[in-house]
């Protein structure tokens, strides 16, 4: 029973004269029904009397009749003392009636039919052999196989059914395909249980005593059965959004207390970690991101103005000007960025990247939490465990700095969940097709995380086939026939757009990172967020603290060991452990440093370092494939530990040892929150339109010096103007050289590079006349109308660098150097 469920008890159920219940009772809730009411009668006594030596009642439920209903019943039970009228003052739906009839019932067992009898009477025997095999309810289905329809509804009414048929099944009752067929029989007792504690009194009863039944995995046959549309259906166009509310409101309660604190304890956490960034919304800044943060409420905005103005997604000019940017080939997001649209164009990118942060964690979570508790254990506080361990490690909480395409991963437990489904046989097709769909889908969330899934789901079936080879074996062909499909579905969903990425303008072939391994020390120490960890030490084991990839601490490590020694008879579990193992050691790279000494080894990473798409993927990601893997195990240990039962003394001290040592792995890990500063404000320039007396359409402002992966303010610029110019340089992936390898930030260019260099070092050259000529070229490259310098580091050598490169005194608007170099170019 759902938590939410009301305890009220049944009652015991009346009995006869002489103090003994019925074998059946037939219930017929009735509305006005005085034309049909006889003959429906008549044909269930004649019925049941051929059905001897059966004891049987048949109660009509009178919902507030205006006709001659209660009158014909009223007849038929002066005539039949088996036949009992029960009538209500008023109309109240006819899950009312039903339940008045269900608790006023005396029998072993109690049909539920309609007063139609669109589905004849006769039927009843199919019914009953289920009950007698073992089932607690069999309910008359329209939409199997066997069934027979031999006067079908309307069009309409069938869609709107199918329709129904279909959310039903997603959200109360999993397995049944037609929950509305007018013809149930049930397990007297446990009926009179549902019932005694149902609330719906309008069409959709069936679906909550059904899903009563469900939840406390009773089990329910659905049987093929005779069904004829009568004419003069009670439901009306009106009962359709009823239902729906109903069936919401079905969903709601059955969310016990865990299920519903769970959730909100995630998203507590989650806005505790990013709480200065929604307490400077507009101004905050995570310290630990870099230029990235800068980049990516530059993608939700440039997303949600293509969008806004019909142009292609894919694709923009206002970086990198006038080459552009290839949005697709970038970590763009759309699959976030677009459907965020309205968000970002009303409120700001800013307001969508902490929605972005924030409810990725937490959706993440969520969705490891659901898939944990469905797939792995019963536990629910275990499945929470494992489920916020998935998103709040130290690997997700260092790219929570500035990486949401590696914090949104709540597509992920859900690729999973359809892969298990294609192992498991059931309707493998829809399986496939809804796989397929996630896939391209995920695509559009980030490829390289999905890679990384990838990558792991082929370890964890290597190390399932080595743990159950007969298992694998068997559903090897069912999952790869599945997979097959799948990609049937997604590759033409993606091909334009992957085509674009890869083929198209500004298009690159791979990213060049290095070697970027983890050093195997970093497997075992604290991550600089984590509440023991150290920062200088994790600076010395990481690229930066978006890349710490690893830092599980070394109690966690030990305590995983124990848990797969402890638990490795179960093959899942000896999986885990080798996804876990393989990929801790591909995630050390190509060249594994010997601790204590100068030498390395040859790292496994080689066998994929130069294979497609392998190439571009930062090895020390890898670990973050470890993630999971921990998180299942932590909650399978967590669920051993809650559901075993404590028969000694000493079960209770191991109980309490696995508890302490739950405590000792995991209390170092728990993140501490993301720090902020307050972003240098946009230049008065910019900020009060005077820009545009300078830079006419189809033309750009050059920002002194040219913007670069470390120097982005001037993207935020571009978003305080409406993106009403374009610039050139910026912080984006894109091409370099013939062989087209891709960097990071644009080609390089003579101007761009001697203005970086006057910043670093803070001394001017000398500028000869070529110097002066190339710097013209750029100039006409860029199709410049203004340079502008605002106030920063080295401002006055970069005003003079600039003086001498333009031959002419710049003009000081505001705060703001500014060069008119209209027709100079």
């Amino acid at each position: 029973m759902s938590k939410t469920q009301p305890s009220a008890q049944p009652s015991e159920p009346p009995t006869t004269a002489g103090g003994s219940t019925v074998d059946l009772t037939v219930i017929i809730p009735a509305y006005n029904e005085e034309d049909r009411l006889a003959p429906t009668l008549q044909a269930v006594r004649a019925h049941l009397e051929t059905l001897r030596p059966l004891r049987w009642e048949l109660i009509v439920v009178d919902d507030g009749s205006t006709d001659g209903t209660a009158a014909v019943t009223a007849a038929a039970a002066a005539d039949e003392p088996r036949v009992r009228l029960l009538s209500t003052p008023a109309n109240r739906g006819k899950g009312h009636a039903v339940r008045t009839g269900v608790l006023a019932s005396r029998g072993r067992r109690v049909l539920v039919t309609d007063a139609d009898l669109a589905t004849p009477i006769e039927e009843l025997a199919l019914l009953q052999r289920h009950l007698d095999d073992g089932a607690t309810a069999a309910v008359g289905s329209r939409a199997l196989p066997g069934s027979r329809i031999a006067v079908r509804q309307h069009a309409l009414r069938e869609v709107m059914g199918r329709v129904g048929a279909r959310l039903i099944r997603a959200a109360a009752v999993p397995g049944i395909r037609d929950t509305q067929c007018g013809f149930k029989l049930f397990d007297g007792d446990k009926v009179r249980t549902a019932f005694a504690g149902s609330r719906l009194d309008g069409w959709s009863y069936d679906v909550e005593i059904l899903r009563f039944f469900h939840q406390k995995d009773w089990e329910v046959a659905e049987v093929p059965v005779s069904w004829a549309h009568q004419p003069g259906s009670k439901v009306r166009p009106l009962a359709y959004p009823t239902v729906l509310a109903d069936l919401i409101g079905i969903r709601l309660r059955a969310i016990g207390p865990v299920r519903f604190a769970v959730p909100v304890l995630f998203l507590l956490l989650a806005f505790l970690l990013y709480g200065g960034l929604w307490g400077g919304l507009g101004t905050a800044y995570l310290t630990d991101s870099g230029s990235d943060q800068q980049q990516w409420e530059w993608f939700f905005a440039v997303t949600a103005d293509n969008v806004a103005h019909l142009r292609n997604p894919l694709f923009t000019d206002l970086q990198n000007f006038p080459l552009g940017v290839n949005l697709m080939a970038n970590t763009a997001m759309l699959g976030l960025s677009v459907p965020l649209t309205p968000l970002t164009l009303a409120f700001g990118a800013h307001l969508t990247w902490a929605v972005v942060l924030t409810g990725g964690l937490a959706a993440t979570a969520c969705s490891w939490y659901w898939l944990i508790a469905k797939r792995f254990v019963r536990s629910r506080w275990a499945a929470a465990l494992g489920g916020g361990f998935c998103a709040f490690a130290p690997p997700m909480i260092s790219h929570g700095n500035a990486h949401p395409n590696f914090v949104v991963l709540f597509m992920m437990p859900l690729i999973i969940d359809r892969a298990l489904r294609l192992c498991e046989g059931g309707r493998r097709t829809r399986d496939a097709v809804v796989l397929g769909l996630f896939l391209a889908y995920q695509i559009f969330l980030g490829e390289e995380a999905l890679l990384l899934a990838v990558t792991g789901l082929a370890l964890f079936a290597l190390g399932y086939a080595i743990a159950a080879p007969d298992v694998a074996k068997a559903v090897a062909g069912p999952l790869l026939r599945g997979l097959a499909v799948a990609a049937l579905v997604s590759v033409p969903l993606v091909i334009v757009p992957v085509g674009w990425q890869f083929y198209g303008p500004q298009s690159y072939h791979s990213v060049l990172h290095g070697q970027v391994g983890n050093n195997p020390m970093a497997l075992l120490e604290f991550a600089t967020r984590s509440l023991a960890g150290d920062g200088g030490v994790a600076a010395s084991l990481s690229l930066n603290r978006t890349e710490e990839n690893a830092f599980f601490g070394w109690p966690l490590v030990a305590l995983t060991i124990a848990v797969v020694v402890h638990l490795r008879d179960r093959p899942c579990v000896r999986a885990l452990g080798f996804t876990a193992l393989a990929a801790a050691v591909l995630s050390l790279g190509q060249n594994i440093p010997l601790l204590g000494t100068d030498r390395t080894l040859p790292g496994p990473w080689r066998l994929v370092a130069k294979m497609p798409f392998f190439e571009s993927v930062i090895e020390s990601r890898m670990a973050m494939v470890c993630v999971p893997a921990l998180g299942i195990l932590l909650a399978l240990a967590c669920d051993r530990l809650a559901v075993r039962r404590l028969r000694s003394e000493r079960e209770s001290s191991r109980r309490l040892l696995g508890c302490a040592a739950l405590v000792v792995a995991l209390l170092p890990l728990l993140p501490t929150p993301y720090r902020t500063v307050d972003r240098a404000p946009v230049p008065a320039f910019i900020a009060d339109g005077n820009w545009r007396e300078y830079v006419r359409p189809g033309h750009s402002l050059v920002p002194v010096p040219v913007p670069s992966p470390s120097g982005t303010a001037a993207l935020g610029w571009q978003i305080d103007a409406g993106l009403g110019f374009p610039f050139p340089g910026g912080y984006f992936n894109g091409p370099w050289g013939p062989d087209r390898i891709g960097i990071y930030g644009p080609q390089p260019r003579f101007t761009s590079d001697l203005l970086n260099k006057v910043r670093e070092s803070g001394k001017v050259p000398d500028i000869s006349a070529q110097q002066r000529r190339q710097f013209g070229w750029d100039l006409g490259f860029w199709r410049a109308d203004a340079l502008v310098l605002a106030p920063g580091d080295n401002a006055v050598p970069l005003r003079e660098a600039v003086t001498r490169l333009t031959g002419k005194q710049p003009r000081h608007v505001g705060d703001t150097w500014v060069w008119d170099v209209r027709g100079q170019g």
